[in-house]
């Protein structure tokens, strides 16, 4: 797949991205074969934008103009900034061939460079390796089985990890040898795997697609998604205590984030929400991007807290790219 991407020239070096606009393992709007498993087929054109975000003390985080990093007619999804911010790993489907491989955007120089390809598998939700050795990601193997993969940082060296764990949509590293994973099926679940043992258990079900580190701890977010149709943010402790309520969602969604001073980050539609971690904070509105024609689905922020990335599906009006 060749693929090129437009230098952000206004953006700083140590810009860092974070968002996705895709459903278990790959795709918002993905068939489902069967309960437990999903084709990872590319929805509508989803781009990765990026932003400056600036925090005064002791208060909420503001966001500059977004500039489109990955502008094509095609999906960009799942970014995840490199631990030093000099890049971001993102997922990129080739529309020709249907293949979707890991790429890297690298700041300084505006250039991508391809990570995987490894036809007829493809690889999704490029995540940091604790020891900072190369990636984990989704791989979707060539009889469709979902399940987690490591790569060094050059593309190469790849294994699996947790053999016996399938299918895994999404997954967050606790420790080097703790993992929490989304695990596909009706209902899905959370499952915390451990590397020594080889074996993951079910922590709880019915749960969203966005799994975060907090930062500061070794505990992780994610939604918990209520028979009623409302969803929670959860705290799960990193060394395997009781899930705890955060907070309420915005507009029930999924899609969240965390700035490195501990500010959780919604979106609702073109709209960007932030709540401080304090348990009588309310959320309140922190930018509207209704002008630019965008829903707005996953969100990161980089590991200096400086920059935002959102993925966004585009409608009528096309960003800037410098």
């Amino acid at each position: 797949m060749m693929r090129s991407a437009r230098p952000a020239a206004a953006m700083t070096a140590g810009l860092l991205l974070l968002t996705a606009a895709c459903s278990s393992g790959g795709s918002d709007e993905a068939p489902k074969p069967e309960a437990e498993a999903v084709a990872f087929v590319p929805p509508r054109d989803a781009d990765i934008l990026v932003a400056d975000l600036s925090t005064e003390p002791g208060g909420l985080p503001s966001i500059g103009r977004p500039v489109n990093l990955t502008q094509r007619p095609d999906y960009d999804n799942q970014p995840s900034f490199t631990p030093d911010g000099s890049g971001l790993w993102y997922t990129a489907n080739d529309p020709q061939s249907g293949q979707s491989d890991i790429w890297r955007y690298d700041f300084a120089s505006g250039r991508v460079t391809q990570i995987t390809s490894s036809a007829p598998e493809s690889e999704y939700s490029a995540t940091p390796l604790p020891d900072g050795s190369g990636v984990s990601v989704i791989r979707v193997e060539a009889d469709s089985t979902q399940r987690l993969w490591r790569f060094s940082l050059d593309g190469l060296n790849s294994s699996v990890i947790l053999p016996d764990v399938a299918p895994v949509g999404y997954h967050k590293w606790v420790d080097e040898s703790t993992i929490v994973m989304f695990v596909l099926g009706n209902p899905a679940t959370l499952q915390m795997g451990d590397l020594r043992t080889g074996r993951a258990r079910v922590v709880t079900e019915g749960i969203g697609r966005s799994i975060h580190n907090i930062p500061g701890t070794f505990d992780v977010s994610y939604v918990q998604q209520h028979e009623d149709g409302s969803t929670t943010i959860m705290r799960l402790p990193g060394d395997g205590g009781a899930p705890e309520p955060i907070t309420e969602t915005v507009s029930n969604g999924d899609f969240h984030a965390w700035t490195p001073n501990r500010v959780l980050l919604m979106a609702d539609g073109p709209r960007l929400f932030a709540r401080r971690y304090e348990p009588e904070a309310a959320w309140e509105e922190i930018a509207d991007f209704s002008d630019l024609h965008i829903n707005l689905s996953r969100l990161a922020v980089s590991p200096d807290g400086t920059q935002i990335a959102l993925v966004a599906e585009l409608d009528a009006l096309e960003l800037p790219t410098n």
